[in-house]
């Protein structure tokens, strides 16, 4: 049953490929290359395969062959004197070549009166100078003056520029019986916040999609909180395995030491370690500072201070009379403060502050030098009865040993006494701070000796020229800062500026303008002021500049007040 296959047909005949290939005749190839043609063969419709090929060999239009070539055209071959003159005949016929031939100026003479001198007839108005361009745009005048001047041309520029004042109705000319503050309509809601901008920027759906919530697999969830790192959490891909609590810490706990770098650099003994004292180091410098500063205001050598503090004349001041010194200079203090306040400034522990623990503690950051009398009776003890009470009771002992004494400058003859010591004052070895590089330190480097950054507000080392260019972009200090322009003073409104109040001035001058700002001083009491500002200024020419007095005038009526 079923068919014979003959033996020949087997699966390697039907696999092997058969050597060489069968060639396609032409009359299928044309339909073959039209359905499924070779790699990289035009595609030809079987249709026109036979007909002969013409347009690969066919152009379009006439060919040409330029006359010039680039070598003519770039450097042309010079033309004799006969073709320029035949070129001019042939472009005489042209207007433009008779009234504006190339490389002359324009010839308007055609067009002129006959017998009109076009050599000195002019036309026109002679304008004659009168003011400059700075002036123009610039008026000398005073602040006032320009108000009033747009005030009164505002109408003008109304009507010829719509130029209107921030919020002025347009004027419309209504009937008299008719107001025009008058509106129509409901009132719309309004909000200056710019809620209803916001709402436009943000749309519906961009906000419905921020506010829905971000869906996440917990499969996924897990896997990253499990081994991805997170800031500021410890990475414990085992943490679920441990039998123990999140907050569990392992090993033993080693205490902080009541000492740290800044104490082992500046070898502090253990009664003197500052770890765990900021805090009452700041408040200890605030009060430093409040107390030199109302010495430097109330006060003008170191006797005079201590002679105001020591009502008994013995030389030490007391816990109690410190207190009351703090009251008077509005400097309220706790008792806690006021004791480590105390603590800070007696540094032999004896209770109590003598002259040279009070000279030291002024002498913080700046230096009061000690006049050539004070060296005298503080170093020999004597000569205090006229600066202690009658029922004092004296002795020769002197306040300060000569020792205690140190120039205050280098090459200085003024002496001042030896500041405070404190443990951070001391150095060792190479080390040095970086704060009494440039003298912030008792003892520092001078700012000579180092250059200063930045541009000072009076300016002395570069004068300042009497007219300066508008190229001229440098800062001579007499120009006002982004605060003057924001928020101009009552002499720049006035007319008056800094280079103005800077000036030096004589004496009769200062008088007059005090006259005529309204200020009537009499002869006596201007006098008294003169000599008080050339006391502080150290100057014995009467002269000084207009702000100097104003402040002068200033603390004198505080003073009665």
């Amino acid at each position: 049953a079923g068919k014979l296959r003959p033996v020949g047909n087997t699966v390697a005949s039907c696999l092997q490929e058969v050597l060489p290939r069968p060639v396609t005749p032409t009359s299928v190839r044309k339909f073959r290359n039209t359905t499924d043609p070779a790699p990289g063969a035009k595609i030809i419709f079987y249709g026109s395969a036979d007909d002969p090929d013409i347009a690969t060999h066919l152009t379009h239009g006439i060919k040409t062959s330029s006359k010039f070539t680039v070598a003519s055209l770039i450097s042309p071959v010079a033309r004799s004197e006969f073709q320029e003159k035949m070129q001019d005949m042939k472009e005489a016929i042209y207007s433009s070549n008779r009234e504006a031939p190339l490389g002359r100026s324009h010839d308007q003479s055609s067009k002129l009166p006959k017998g009109l001198d076009i050599v000195n007839t002019t036309f026109g108005i002679k304008v004659f100078k009168d003011l400059s361009a700075g002036e123009v745009v610039n008026p000398p005048k005073t602040f006032e003056e320009v108000d009033k001047e747009a005030r009164e041309g505002h109408d003008l520029y109304v009507l010829s520029h719509e130029d209107y004042y921030v919020g002025e109705p347009v004027n419309r000319k209504y009937n008299s019986h008719f107001d025009k503050s008058f509106v129509y309509g409901m009132e719309t809601p309004h909000y200056e916040d710019g809620r209803n901008t916001a709402k436009t920027l943000n749309w519906v759906l961009d906000l419905d999609s921020k506010r829905a919530p971000h869906l996440v697999s917990k499969r996924s969830d897990d896997f990253k909180e499990k081994y991805q790192p997170l800031v500021g959490k410890v990475l414990d891909p085992i943490a679920e395995t441990m039998n123990v609590s999140p907050d569990r810490t392992f090993g033993l706990m080693i205490p902080p030491d009541e000492y740290d770098v800044h104490d082992l650099l500046h070898v502090r003994v253990p009664c003197e370690f500052l770890r765990g004292k900021d805090r009452e180091r700041v408040l200890l410098i605030a009060v430093r500072q409040s107390l030199k500063k109302a010495n430097y205001e109330n006060f003008d050598v170191l006797l005079e201070a201590l002679r105001h503090f020591d009502k008994n004349g013995d030389g030490i001041i007391h816990k109690d009379k410190l207190r009351k010194i703090f009251f008077q200079l509005n400097v309220n203090l706790d008792d806690e403060l006021l004791d480590s306040l105390f603590d800070c400034c007696d540094l032999d522990k004896d209770g109590l502050i003598n002259y040279r623990d009070f000279a030291s503690f002024l002498n913080w950051k700046d230096k009061m030098g000690v006049k050539e009398f004070e060296e005298k009776i503080i170093t020999k003890g004597k000569k205090l009865d006229a600066y202690l009470p009658k029922d004092t009771n004296k002795d020769d002992e002197a306040l300060l040993e000569q020792e205690d004494l140190e120039l205050k400058e280098p090459g200085s003859s003024e002496k001042m006494p030896k500041p405070l010591k404190r443990s951070t004052d001391r150095v060792y070895t190479s080390y040095q701070t970086t704060s009494s590089q440039y003298n912030a330190v008792v003892g520092g480097i001078p700012t000579s000796c180092y250059p200063l950054c930045g541009i000072p507000t009076i300016r002395s080392d570069i004068p300042a020229p009497r007219i300066r260019r508008l190229s001229d972009t440098t800062n001579y200090g007499d120009q006002g800062n982004g605060f003057a322009v924001l928020f101009p003073s009552v002499f720049s409104q006035k007319g008056v500026y800094e280079k103005d109040l800077l000036k030096k001035r004589p004496k009769a001058e200062i008088k007059q303008v005090l006259h005529n700002m309204g200020m009537n001083v009499a002869d006596e009491r201007f006098e008294e002021i003169w000599k008080k500002v050339c006391m502080k200024h150290e100057i014995k020419e009467l002269c000084d500049c207009e702000e100097s007095m104003l402040n002068i005038l200033n603390k004198i009526n505080e003073s009665r007040i």
